[in-house]
């Protein structure tokens, strides 16, 4: 199989793009990043050349892709609250949707014809059943989660008009950190719950908030899929891998298939920090459903992608260990 050589990475001073990175530079891989650092970081672009700018600009996008012949784009520059996609559905159908547009539209342009793109489990909406596979029906209930269907309906018919081959990995929670140390979590505002559980285990929020402890779950807190960030990354390349080798258009739901519940999450965080956390009780949030579980059998099965760091133990180890140098 043909190595890549160069790799356009969108986002990648991001959570998961700076990780994303990271790990091309230890495969040999030359990377661009090209970031406009409305959430991202400067340094943690940690290989390869840094061009600030955003993919909604065409003169930016046709200048980077002609200085470099790369083998193929990665794509995490979406915005990803769902909350606030329900406040302001505009932002995100223009930067989710159409910006991706114009990063595609320049890839055609520059004769760059792999694509790998950062989709999500909510795409499926409620769900029917769990594990969810990936013929589960699509069904999303927020402006975030149509976005990142409508960019996957995109993909399929640019394989079909244009054969620009693809491969969408559907994350379910992207949780961890780089187990040195080397890059975390550093959004803001936080959304993600183990980084807030541990923000309130070294006090730097006074609580955690639980919200409901109503569900059809064995203790009553909701279940989620965490998998680890450098797992995650590991998907990437060999979807990468599976698009050198002239491998077809893909979708693939990435988790664990193990779900930790939000109270098991908070006891596994007492016990790794040795910390008192405080928690709040809060009301049901709407459109939380109770349980969100991958079944990742498919690439498990077609690309051998298995998670090393699948247990809870370890996530929060590592994002612990994140948290004691930056904080």
């Amino acid at each position: 199989m043909k190595s890549p050589k160069c790799i356009l990475v969108v986002g990648g001073a991001g959570y998961i793009g700076s990780h994303m990175v990271w790990l091309l530079g230890q495969k040999g891989v030359d990377v661009v990043t090209l970031d406009n650092l409305s959430s991202g970081h400067r340094d943690a672009v940690l290989h390869g050349q840094f061009v600030l700018g955003d993919i909604a600009d065409r003169l930016i996008l046709d200048k980077v892709f002609g200085e470099h012949k790369f083998d193929a784009v990665m794509h995490f520059a979406s915005f990803i609250q769902v909350g606030e996609s329900v406040l302001d559905p505009a932002k995100y159908y223009q930067n989710n949707v159409v910006n991706t547009l114009n990063l595609l539209n320049a890839m055609r342009a520059h004769g760059v014809d792999k694509f790998i793109f950062s989709s999500t489990a909510a795409i499926f909406g409620e769900p029917e059943y769990v594990p969810i596979g990936e013929a589960h029906p699509q069904s999303p209930i927020n402006p975030y989660g149509w976005s990142k269907r409508m960019v996957e309906q995109v993909l399929a018919d640019y394989d079909r008009a244009y054969n620009l081959k693809s491969v969408c990995l559907r994350y379910f929670n992207a949780a961890g950190a780089h187990p040195d140390g080397l890059l975390g979590e550093r959004h803001d505002p936080e959304t993600h719950l183990i980084p807030l559980v541990l923000q309130a285990a070294s006090g730097q929020r006074p609580h955690i908030t639980v919200f409901g402890r109503d569900y059809d779950t064995p203790d009553g807190t909701c279940i989620r899929d965490y998998i680890h960030i450098l797992d995650l990354a590991e998907a990437h390349w060999l979807a990468l891998q599976h698009l050198q080798s002239g491998g077809e258009t893909r979708a693939y739901n990435l988790g664990n298939g193990n779900g930790y519940s939000v109270n098991e999450v908070i006891e596994t965080a007492r016990r790794i920090t040795g910390r008192a956390i405080p928690v709040q009780e809060g009301q049901r949030r709407e459109g939380d459903p109770a349980r969100l579980v991958a079944d990742a059998g498919k690439i498990q099965q077609e690309l051998g992608w298995q998670p090393i760091y699948a247990d809870l133990n370890t996530i929060v180890k590592h994002v612990w260990h994140w948290e004691a140098l930056n904080s």
